[in-house]
C-alpha cells in the first residue's frame, strides 16, 4: 500500500468494492445524473436565499451570484476530470484520499459531512416557511411552536423534520426509484421559475437597482453586526451553486461514468447558471431589495406584490413539490460519503452494508436522516446555510488541488475528460474559495475550526487505527 505524507493513499485502479455486501449497483444513465445536479442545485438557493443576499448586498447580489457561480464553474471543471478518472463513491473524500493521503481525505470527508447534512437542513427549513406561507395565504394558521426552533421563539420547526424524515425513507426504498422520481420534482421546479421569470420580467424597473451597490463589494460588519457587501453576499449565495458535487458521489452507480458523470456535472451547472441570473435579474428589476430582503420565501412575495396572488400561491405550492429534490440529492450524497468513509474502516464498518434487496445503504441513509431532522427542526436557515458553505469550500479546495496533483504525478493516467487549462482553472477555483471561506462571518469560521478540531480527535482515536489502507488491505 502507498504511503504519501498525509497517510496511506487509496489505489487509484481500485472501483469500489469486491464485497457484495458492501457494493453498490449500478442503476442510474446520464438524465438521472443531470437530473441529480438540477435538482441539487436549483433549490433553496434560487427560492429562499435570494432574499437573503438581497439584504447583504442589495442589487449587487446578482453580481454576487455572478461571482459564486464562477468559482463554482472552475470547481465543477476539476471534478469533471477527476470523477471520470476515479469513478468510485466518495467524491471529493476519495480523490484526496488518492492524491495526497488518509489524514487529508478524513478532514476533508468529515466537512462534507456539513456540506451535504446541513445542506440538506437548510433546504427543509426553507421547505417549512414555503409551507407555512401557502397554508397561511389559504387562511389556516398552525401554532408557531411548532414551527419554529428556539431561535425562532418556537420548539420545533416540525414540517422541516418531517419532510427530511419522509425524504431518507425514499431514498431507504431504492437509488433508482428515488433518482426517477427526482426527474419529475426537476421538471416542477423548473416549470415554476418559468413562470415566475414570464410574470416578473414585465414589472422590471431600473430604478430598483440604484444604488447598485449600496454596501460596498467587500465583505464587513456594518454598524448593525450584520455581514454586509457583495463578497459577504457571494459567501452565502455560494450555497445557490453547488451541488453539482453531489453528481459526483454517484460515480460507483452510474451504468456508463465516463461519459455519463461530465454531462451530468458540465450540464447541470451550465444550465443552473443561465437559470439563476434570469430569476435574479426579474426579482431585483420588479421590487425593492430592501423589501425582498426581508421575506423568507421572496419569489412568492414577488408575485404578490406584483398582484398575481394565483401565481405566487402556484410558485409556493411548486417550491413545496420540488424543494424535496434538493433534500434527497444531498441526502443521497451523504449517506454516500458516509457509507464510503465506513468501508474504508475510518467509521464503523457495520454501516457500510447495502440492503440485499435494494443495493443501496438503507442503515447509514437512516442515521443520515435523522441527524439532518434534528438540526433542521432546531436551528436557523441563514447560520446552517454558512457552516454548511465552509464545509463546502474546504471541499472545493481539496479537489483542484487532486486535480493538479494527479496531473504532474500521473501525466500518463487516461483522462476522459480533461480540464482546460488545469493549473490555471485549479488555481482560480482554490482562490476563489479561500477568498469566500474568509468573508463567511467570524463565528461561522470558529465553529467551523471546532467541527474540524472534533473530527481530527475521532480520527486520531477511533479512525486511524481501523483503516484498512492503514493495515495494508485494498480498499
Amino acid at each position: 500500500m502507498a504511503r504519501g505524507i498525509l497517510g496511506p493513499l487509496k489505489p487509484l485502479g481500485i472501483q469500489g468494492s469486491d464485497e457484495p455486501d458492501r457494493k453498490l449497483r449500478k442503476t442510474l444513465s446520464w438524465p438521472h445524473l443531470i437530473a441529480l445536479g438540477i435538482g441539487a442545485i436549483v433549490g433553496t438557493g434560487i427560492y429562499t436565499l435570494t432574499g437573503v443576499g438581497a439584504d447583504r448586498a442589495g442589487p449587487a447580489v446578482i453580481l454576487a451570484f455572478a461571482i459564486a457561480g464562477l468559482v463554482c464553474a472552475c470547481a465543477a471543471l476539476a471534478y469533471a476530470e477527476m470523477a471520470t478518472l476515479i469513478p468510485t463513491a466518495g467524491s471529493a473524500y476519495t480523490y484526496t484520499y488518492s492524491a495526497i493521503g488518509e489524514t487529508l481525505a478524513w478532514i476533508v470527508g468529515w466537512s462534507l459531512i456539513l456540506e451535504y447534512s446541513l445542506a440538506c437542513s437548510t433546504v427543509a427549513v426553507g421547505w417549512s416557511a414555503y409551507l407555512v406561507g401557502w397554508i397561511e395565504a389559504a387562511g389556516v394558521h398552525l401554532p408557531h411552536a411548532i414551527l419554529a426552533g428556539p431561535h425562532g421563539g418556537g420548539i420545533v420547526n416540525l414540517p422541516a423534520v418531517l419532510v427530511a424524515m419522509a425524504v431518507a425513507g425514499m431514498l431507504i426504498a431504492g437509488t433508482r426509484e428515488s433518482a426517477t422520481f427526482n426527474i419529475l420534482l426537476v421538471v416542477i421546479k423548473l416549470t415554476a421559475l418559468a413562470l415566475f421569470v414570464a410574470l416578473a420580467l414585465p414589472a422590471f424597473s431600473g430604478a430598483h437597482f440604484e444604488p447598485f451597490m449600496p454596501y460596498g463589494f467587500t465583505s464587513h460588519v456594518d454598524a448593525t453586526g450584520t455581514q454586509r457587501g457583495v463578497m459577504a453576499a457571494a459567501a452565502i449565495v455560494f450555497f445557490a451553486f453547488y451541488g453539482f458535487d453531489a453528481v459526483a458521489t454517484s460515480a460507483e452507480e452510474a451504468k456508463n461514468p465516463g461519459r455519463d458523470l461530465t454531462i451530468g456535472i458540465i450540464g447541470s451547472m451550465a444550465a443552473c447558471t443561465i437559470i439563476y441570473m434570469l430569476v435574479a435579474v426579474a426579482a431585483i428589476g420588479a421590487v425593492d431589495y430592501l423589501d425582498l430582503g426581508k421575506s423568507a420565501e421572496p419569489l412568492a412575495y414577488v408575485l404578490r406584490t406584483l398582484h398575481h396572488p394565483l401565481a405566487a400561491w402556484a410558485i409556493g405550492l411548486a417550491a413545496l413539490i420540488a424543494l424535496p429534490s434538493v433534500i434527497l440529492v444531498m441526502m443521497y450524497g451523504q449517506s454516500r460519503i458516509f457509507f464510503v468513509m465506513s468501508r474504508d474502516g475510518l467509521l464503523p464498518r457495520s454501516l457500510s452494508r447495502v440492503s440485499a434487496r435494494t443495493g443501496s445503504p438503507a442503515r447509514i441513509t437512516a442515521i443520515t436522516g435523522v441527524f439532518v431532522a434534528l438540526v433542521a427542526g432546531f436551528f436557523r436557515l441563514d447560520e446552517i446555510a454558512e457552516l454548511a458553505n465552509a464545509g463546502t469550500l474546504l471541499a472545493f479546495i481539496a479537489v483542484a488541488a487532486c486535480m493538479m496533483v494527479l496531473r504532474r504525478k500521473m501525466p500518463e493516467l487516461p483522462r476522459v475528460f480533461k480540464c482546460p487549462a488545469p493549473y490555471v482553472v485549479g488555481t482560480l477555483a482554490i482562490l476563489g474559495c479561500i477568498y469566500l471561506i474568509f468573508s463567511l462571518p467570524e463565528k461561522t469560521l470558529v465553529r467551523f475550526g471546532y467541527w474540524n478540531l472534533i473530527g481530527i480527535a475521532v480520527y486520531l482515536l477511533y479512525g486511524r487505527a481501523r483503516s484498512l489502507a492503514g493495515k495494508g488491505h485494498a480498499v
